[in-house]
């Protein structure tokens, strides 16, 4: 439990808190009990989820609710210890303002106290070995929510949403943990070989998180783009590493399944793309007929019956048809109309002129 004089001033700010019990109980601990237990301290919070350590990770819905949650002394008639959670009740924000370039630290957060700032941080670049301050400012809010603006005296100065780099260990080079506490073995951030450092390493350059040809500290590889991904949708949406990593790495990743199906579909629909470019003129057949194209009509069957002969003979029709050669039968003699030319190889035989 928290001392009087706090509580009143960390409700007004503080929206998620912890809650623990000793030998972590709460892990066997029905869910219907909690939520009663929780219903009779403050009534219903507005979200609820039990963390990798056994604790509960609760949102409330005020600071009335969190004031009673706050000072509670027992939780299942067991003592229970309910803090605020360290990082999700405070948020980041930058400024760029040249006229504060001269104003130090501490001038700035005496002068930002008041409107829910807890901490400043200047932003510096390292060139020729000299360190050196730029116009960017990170701000700390005691809020959950990041403010649009603040005033620095008589400047309206424009907030930003402030995406950290992710975080990557400077032992085994890998992500989403410290130096502190890391466990794998000393990797060359060079050219990711175990057992030594960077510092006098003359090797190719490889990363060994993607296996590219660059540094592990790189800020073109793959992995590091995906943890900076991760890294804004937790700043953003202000949710915890663990819940932005779900969301972002299931756009990323296609399971075998998804990816055989996929397959198959592409391979049953697959055309020529050729063909499906041809325009194909509407069927003129299907349009009423005319008086006059009636009458035409058994002239154009036999037409088309005899063309659709010539084009798609018999095998047998072509040997008796070499072999046995007859002069084709002329077309209707009628003035005007074209007679149908004899192919080659069914023209008559020439008698030699004795």
């Amino acid at each position: 439990m928290l001392p009087n004089l706090n509580v009143d001033q960390l409700s007004l700010s503080t929206r998620f808190l912890i809650i623990s019990l000793p030998s972590n109980a709460i892990s066997s601990i029905s869910p219907f009990v909690i939520q009663k237990a929780l219903i009779g301290i403050g009534g219903e919070p507005k979200s609820v989820k039990r963390l990798r350590s056994g604790d509960l990770l609760i949102e409330t819905l005020s600071a009335i609710q969190t004031k009673s949650f706050l000072q509670a002394k027992t939780f299942l008639n067991s003592p229970v210890n309910i803090y605020p959670h360290k990082t999700l009740n405070s948020c980041h924000g930058i400024i760029s303002e040249p006229d504060l370039l001269t104003t130090t630290d501490a001038e700035i957060l005496d002068g930002f106290s008041g409107q829910g700032v807890i901490q400043v941080r200047r932003i510096t670049i390292r060139r020729d070995a000299l360190i050196i301050p730029t116009k960017h400012i990170i701000l700390t809010f005691n809020s959950p929510k990041l403010p649009s603006t603040i005033k620095a005296g008589y400047l309206n100065c424009r907030i930003r949403p402030y995406i950290p780099n992710p975080l990557r260990c400077f032992k085994c080079q890998r992500f989403e943990h410290s130096q502190t506490s890391c466990h794998g073995q000393l990797t060359c951030s060079r050219c990711a070989s175990v057992g030594h450092a960077s510092t006098d390493c003359s090797l190719e350059p490889k990363c060994i998180n993607c296996l590219q040809p660059h540094s592990s500290d790189s800020k073109i590889c793959p992995k590091w783009k995906i943890e900076k991904q991760i890294q804004e949708i937790k700043t953003t949406k202000n949710i915890s590493y663990p819940e932005a990593h779900k969301l972002i790495v299931p756009q990323l990743s296609q399971t075998y399944a998804q990816a055989a199906k996929s397959s198959t579909l592409n391979n049953s629909t697959q055309t020529d793309e050729n063909i499906t470019k041809i325009n194909c003129p509407p069927l003129k057949l299907l349009a009423p007929l005319s008086s006059k194209q009636r009458t035409n009509i058994p002239t154009a069957i036999t037409t088309s019956s005899s063309a659709q002969t010539q084009l798609l003979p018999s095998i047998s029709s072509k040997t008796s048809t070499i072999s046995n050669p007859q002069p084709p039968t002329p077309m209707s003699e009628t003035k005007g109309k074209i007679k149908e030319q004899p192919s080659p190889l069914h023209r008559p035989r020439k008698d030699n002129k004795k």
